[in-house]
């Protein structure tokens, strides 16, 4: 039983509960992605560091910046027996690095082009079902499943990204009162040109709309989460 259980939740969850190095890594993405995070939009930080910007090529500075400062800390002498613990061998060193260069970039919501990229993706993984002849094929359902489990994770560091969205009322309220008080210092600092109190209100259920519930919803279709994707999309309709 426990064997078909185990079975049935790894082709239920497209091989991510019998992984652990992924599953690792989607933790250590959710600490790293915000390490020394400037406290305004990249927008307005690649203004201030022109030269990170350079150095980054103008793509989500912040959350590049962040991965970079956390992998050369973990990769450090001291660290030798954490990393060889978390990732075995060279290969898994590898795997692990590529796994967080997705998850951390995957929670830049300001480019577009990504974000289009990335929806694209969705669509064509779960939207487009592969025909007869492709799902027979064990080598494609094998990069089908693998492929399945990246766009899946991509976007539960994203639902991590803004977790309170899909929480509470009270636990929104504090956690967007926050995000306004870090916005509201910059605005007072010159650091960013407009003040959020023009704009927070229509911004935050523009925010609902156009990205927290379609992606709740992407949470809750994929089947993933099972009925913790239901709260998440109801608490994320009702906070909207």
């Amino acid at each position: 039983v426990k064997h078909k259980t185990a079975a049935v939740l790894h082709e239920h969850t497209y091989g991510i509960t019998s992984d652990p190095l992924t599953q690792f890594a989607c933790v250590f993405s959710s600490l790293i992605h915000h390490v020394s995070h400037p406290g305004i939009p990249n927008i307005n930080f690649v203004k201030e560091e022109p030269m990170l910007a350079e150095m980054y090529k103008n793509r989500s500075v912040a959350e590049q910046r962040s991965l970079t400062l956390s992998w050369d800390l973990l990769v450090k002498p001291e660290f030798a027996d954490l990393k060889l613990a978390i990732c075995g061998d060279n290969e898994g060193f590898a795997r692990f690095r590529q796994l967080l260069v997705n998850m951390v970039m995957a929670t830049d919501l300001g480019d577009k082009e990504l974000r289009k990229l990335r929806n694209r993706r969705w669509e064509d993984a779960f939207r487009n079902p592969e025909s007869p002849q492709e799902e027979s094929d064990p080598s494609t359902s094998a990069n089908d499943l693998n492929r399945k489990a990246t766009i899946v994770i991509e976007h539960l560091i994203q639902a991590a990204n803004v977790s309170h969205t899909m929480q509470h009322w009270e636990i929104y309220l504090e956690w967007s009162g926050k995000l306004f008080e870090e916005l509201y210092a910059a605005y007072r600092q010159g650091r960013t040109d407009r003040n959020p109190a023009d704009f927070w209100y229509e911004g935050e259920a523009g925010f609902f709309e156009h990205y927290v519930i379609p992606l709740s919803k992407k949470l809750h279709d994929c089947g993933v989460f099972g009925v913790s994707s239901d709260e998440d999309l109801n608490y994320a309709t009702r906070n909207h």
